[in-house]
């Protein structure tokens, strides 16, 4: 692989109104303190979607996953993650309040083994809601949000496990958004899909940031062209690049992220 100089990148503020950011992020991993991401300073704005591209082990889903927490018990996570003019990354922080916030679909499907309702109102009935009519509006709206209200709403009783690969990422897109967050965190979220799946989960993302700040990793550079205005671009646990996405893929500034969106990497 081509050596590039890790310490020179184009980090662009963008001048929207910011819902997320992050100072100088680091991740280490594993008992001998392993760093897999080195000062990433960025800032996301509210109501657009932003993706995360860069190689396997590049460091994107490291970062992703810090932005919630999630790496919370296994890596140390350093720097700053500025929520609502708080570092969320701080101890005294609730970690599952930030999360009811900040929400996150992970890269393969994973839907309880419940019934569709049951999805959609467990985490709802643990945070406390359990008027029934609030829980099936809950549900109703999520599922209206998600696209897929119109494909289940006849079957609610009937178990997740039995939905198509696509149907299962937007229950789980619901279940995620039943909650109210401000922001969503999706990981690869159409890796495991076919092309019309993942057709349908993009035109669902373009209605969901009329209503939420989206950040999504993606290994597929056409996705992130497709529906995203922002892109950051990881390499080697370094943000090399974050612009718009029209600058990323047209007029990239650094050398490695020319070479990635050309496929002349590596």
């Amino acid at each position: 692989m081509q050596a590039y100089d890790l310490s020179q990148n184009h980090i662009v503020m963008p001048p929207e109104e910011i819902a997320l950011s992050t100072n100088q992020l680091q991740v280490f991993y594993g008992s001998n303190q392993t760093q897999s991401m080195t000062d990433a300073s960025l800032s996301f704005p509210r109501f657009q979607i932003t993706a995360l591209i860069g190689a396997s082990g590049s460091g994107k889903s490291t970062y992703l996953r810090s932005l919630n927490r999630m790496n919370d018990r296994i890596a140390r996570v350093e720097g700053e993650i500025m929520y609502r003019n708080t570092n969320i990354n701080s101890r005294q922080v609730n970690v599952y309040e930030v999360r009811k916030h900040i929400g996150m679909v992970f890269q393969k499907p994973n839907p309880f083994a419940k019934s569709i309702t049951d999805n959609i109102t467990f985490a709802l009935k643990a945070a406390g809601i359990t008027d029934k009519k609030e829980l099936r509006e809950r549900v109703e709206t999520s599922l209206k949000e998600a696209a897929l209200w119109d494909e289940v709403k006849d079957d609610l009783n009937t178990s997740a496990l039995s939905l198509s690969g696509g149907q299962q990422q937007r229950l789980c897109i619901a279940r995620a958004i039943a909650m109210k967050p401000d922001i969503l965190l999706l990981d690869e979220p159409a890796s495991a899909l076919d092309p019309i799946s993942t057709a349908k989960l993009e035109m669902t993302l373009k209605e969901l940031v009329k209503n939420y700040t989206i950040i999504i990793v993606t290994h597929n550079m056409q996705q992130a062209s497709r529906i995203s205005t922002y892109t950051a671009f990881f390499h080697l646990g370094h943000v090399i690049e974050y612009d718009k996405t029209t600058a990323i893929f047209q007029t990239p500034t650094m050398q490695a992220t020319r070479d990635y969106v050309t496929g002349h990497f590596g």
